[in-house]
């Protein structure tokens, strides 16, 4: 799963930075980041907990 998230982020960002170099959106990091950097935080506390633990017992 870890896998499959950097490839889609790496993909949505490079999207994303294709489409200002084209001028097809305007885009403010700055802006963006401190209207919505509680979201981040969120994000973050819901990976941990859908991170499955390093120890697994058997039965």
């Amino acid at each position: 799963m870890k896998g499959n998230f950097a490839a889609v982020a790496l993909t949505v960002i490079g999207v994303i930075a294709l489409a200002v170099n084209l001028d097809l959106i305007e885009f403010d990091l700055v802006t963006l980041l401190r209207k919505w950097w509680p979201m981040g935080l969120i994000v973050l506390g819901v990976a941990l907990y859908f991170t499955p633990d390093g120890e697994q017992k058997k039965s």
